[in-house]
């Protein structure tokens, strides 16, 4: 398995990790539905566990997923095994696991509740990870206040002197409030949106410039890039994809026709070589920048073993590379 570092930790990683939202299930966010449907917790251990033979040491996932039942599952997958593997995590929510429901803090808050609720997000998280500590702990709050992050920033100094966590990032994709929150010696990834389609060329200068890794979610496009879906393709109001305006690749419960579009048009450029979409579009991730971890989410061991299988073909060639940004209208 080839090797990645997260920045400025050192911190090794494969080079391709298991994003661990989906497995979460069903979960609500401030009342909309932000999980998953047809998950099946004993297939997804075996994915997990199927992903560490293969070389995967890498795991992302948030106190969100599932509130709370993504990282129990991944407390269960790794009990005895810890030291195998590098977990990455998130906070800035209120959990409830009982009502499977996650809350937005407010943001009125004095600064002092802020360092308080912080560290208390960390030991939830600790105790359902069943860890005394995390790799990486993500700030999870895409649109949080620069001021408010600089707050937490200072709390997650004071963790890693602690031990209880080795590094941090903000998920979000923002590149003026990264340039100001990782300019710290602590500070080691940024997790942006990114696949053939979508992402920010400007975080990935920045993460050359701040040596931080670039820790990718949606690298298949919520699925979409699998090439699986149609026009017509509809998802259960248990799916986030249902209700997931926000992506470019979805729009009132449906695919859009940009993105199909897109998507067969370099259809023959990612699949050369005798790999599926899925393998192309993580290829092109891997060839777009050597500090970029993709972390696919996934239900299955089938797709485990499929998005592992990538790295047997390697990143893109330049001249591939080349044809896709034409075909795009991109270079």
């Amino acid at each position: 398995m080839d090797l990645r570092v997260l920045g400025k930790s050192g911190i090794q990683v494969s080079a391709i990790g298991l994003g661990c939202w989906a497995i979460g299930g069903y979960w609500t966010l401030n009342g909309s539905q932000a999980g998953w449907d047809g998950v099946d917790d004993a297939e997804s251990l075996r994915a997990i566990r199927r992903a560490v033979e293969l070389g995967v040491n890498f795991f992302d996932t948030a106190a969100n997923y599932g509130a709370g039942h993504s990282e129990r599952l991944l407390g269960q997958a790794f009990k005895g095994r810890r030291d195998h593997v590098v977990i990455a995590t998130k906070f800035g929510y209120h959990v409830d696991e009982t009502a499977r429901q996650v809350f937005h803090y407010d943001e009125t808050e004095e600064e002092s509740d802020v360092a308080a609720r912080l560290r208390n997000n960390l030991e939830a998280s600790l105790r359902r990870l069943d860890t005394d500590y995390v790799d990486v702990y993500q700030l999870h709050v895409w649109g949080l206040t620069l001021e408010r992050a600089l707050q937490a920033r200072e709390v997650l100094d004071e963790l890693v002197k602690e031990g209880k966590i080795c590094t941090y990032g903000w998920s979000t994709d923002r590149p003026d409030a990264i340039r100001v929150f990782s300019d710290t010696a602590q500070c080691s990834v940024v997790q942006q949106q990114l696949s053939v389609l979508d992402g920010s060329s400007e975080i990935l200068a920045i993460c050359e410039q701040l040596n931080l890794a670039s820790i990718n979610r949606g690298p298949l496009g919520m699925g979409l890039l699998t090439g699986k879906f149609a026009p017509e393709s509809t998802f259960s109001d248990n799916d986030v994809r249902k209700h997931a305006n926000w992506h470019p690749g979805f729009k009132d419960g449906k695919p859009t026709q940009v993105w199909l579009d897109q998507l067969a048009s370099i259809r023959e450029v990612l699949t050369s070589g005798g790999r599926s979409l899925a393998q192309g579009a993580l290829a092109w991730i891997w060839a777009r920048s050597p500090r970029t971890v993709p972390i696919p989410g996934f239900k299955s061991l089938k797709q485990v073993e499929e998005n592992c299988q990538a790295l047997q073909f390697g990143p893109l060639k330049g001249e591939e590379m080349a044809e896709i940004e034409r075909i795009l209208g991109r270079g």
